[in-house]
């Protein structure tokens, strides 16, 4: 087997273990669980909307940039 088959496979398995560990915790436990799921989801949220803002801010600056370039030499021209 190929190393590919070996890491999916182990990825496999550890899931299947962490679905059984989680499945006979207690039910507090499940909670802390789901409440760490869900905190790291809403970071992972913010973080993709963060670098989102930002990608929007660096275009505009550089169409502004663009726009100012183009009307320095359309003057230059005249």
């Amino acid at each position: 087997m190929g190393n590919k088959t070996n890491g999916l496979l182990a990825l496999l398995g550890l899931g299947a273990l962490a679905w059984w560990k989680y499945k006979k915790s207690s039910p507090e436990d499940q909670q802390k669980v789901k409440d760490t799921i869900n905190n790291a989801k809403d970071n992972l949220t913010k973080f993709g909307n963060d670098i989102k803002d930002k990608a929007n801010q660096t275009v505009d600056q550089l169409k502004n940039k663009a726009d100012e370039l183009k009307t320095e030499a359309q003057q230059a021209a005249e």
